[in-house]
């Protein structure tokens, strides 16, 4: 008896063990609720909210035609926003998530959400899957076939500028420019507007100006460098991007002087002529965005614009007089 103690004290001891093993833990659950709330924040982020503000082009049509302030105009225009906005966010999430392993060996693209490992990319797939095909699909239903058909065709040229062409050159410069101009153009599109040539030639070369001036700042920021960044700068020179920002410029504004003099040659009743005289903002926008350009500090177009506080009043003054000559006053 005094040798089986140790035994069955032994084997209730290894007993306990399993039972404890066998039994399930009474610890608190896993926090299901952080890890949805983390993954959705990690979504948002990879879908780049600062970049929605470039959105806000879906205006310019309709603005420059007058036909802003309606129910129904506002109706679509918030449409369409949100519509464009899905588009954009379908194609980040795409990219990020194919992106993800050389993203993840990038000093700063590491922390994105899909190469940091917050959004897995499965589901990044599957939710820029998603929204690619609902978009359009919603488009379709509730503005128009041409509203859905332009949309599928920014989804396809965006995604294989993700694939291919954005290591082509030149062409990189056309996908992206072209990638402002279809939000300057589906919100004319959503309300039935026709657009002046004048209208597409401005909006085009001065989305060109805005690319070109910012490729170039990387160009210059990363003399040496550059590939690290973004590879297809090592094939452009600094020269060359800072002609193709020139002549964008110089386009962009023949344009407009040419569009201000053909909506508003005919005779006037306002107190001005407005329209004409909103060509001398214009180009002293143009001439003061020139500047950061020239200097290479010209980057997102957005930011430029909010950070330098004499552009954000040129700015507002040519809103002014062209909503002046708009309302014909």
């Amino acid at each position: 008896m005094t040798e089986t103690a140790p035994f069955t004290g032994a084997a209730r001891t290894r007993e306990a063990a399993l039972h404890g093993q066998r039994t399930p833990s009474r610890a608190a659950p896993p926090p299901r609720k952080g890890a949805l709330r983390a993954l959705l924040t990690g979504l948002i982020r990879t879908a780049r909210p600062k970049q929605w503000v470039k959105n806000v082009l879906v205006v310019a049509a309709p603005a420059a035609a007058g036909r802003l302030f309606s129910i129904h105009a506002l109706t679509q225009l918030a449409l369409v926003f949100a519509l464009f906005t899905a588009c954009a966010a379908a194609v980040y999430l795409i990219n990020d998530a194919r992106d993800a392993e050389a993203d993840r060996a990038h000093p700063t693209k590491r922390r994105r959400p899909v190469a940091a490992g917050q959004v897995p990319v499965p589901v990044a797939y599957a939710v820029g899957g998603a929204l690619a095909v609902l978009a359009p699909a919603a488009a379709a239903w509730l503005s128009s076939p041409a509203v859905a058909g332009l949309l599928t065709a920014y989804l396809g040229m965006q995604l294989a500028y993700c694939v291919s062409l954005k290591h082509v050159l030149v062409v990189d410069l056309a996908v992206v420019t072209t990638g402002f101009l279809m939000r300057a153009v589906v919100g004319g599109l959503a309300l039935g507007i026709p657009l002046s040539r004048w209208f597409l030639i401005t909006t085009g070369f001065g989305a060109l100006f805005m690319v070109s001036a910012k490729r170039y700042s990387e160009a210059v920021q990363m003399a040496g460098k550059a590939g690290a960044t973004r590879a297809l700068l090592t094939e452009y020179t600094t020269g060359y991007l800072r002609f193709v920002w020139q002549l964008a410029a110089g386009v962009a504004v023949l344009g407009y002087c040419l569009w201000a003099l053909e909506e508003g040659g005919g005779p006037h009743t306002g107190v001005l002529p407005w329209r004409q005289l909103s060509v001398v903002a214009f180009i002293l926008a143009i001439l003061r965005y020139a500047v950061f350009a020239d200097r290479g500090t010209a980057g997102e177009p957005e930011e430029v614009v909010l950070r330098d506080r004499a552009l954000a009043v040129i700015g507002v003054v040519w809103l002014a007089m062209y909503g002046l000559a708009v309302a014909n006053w």
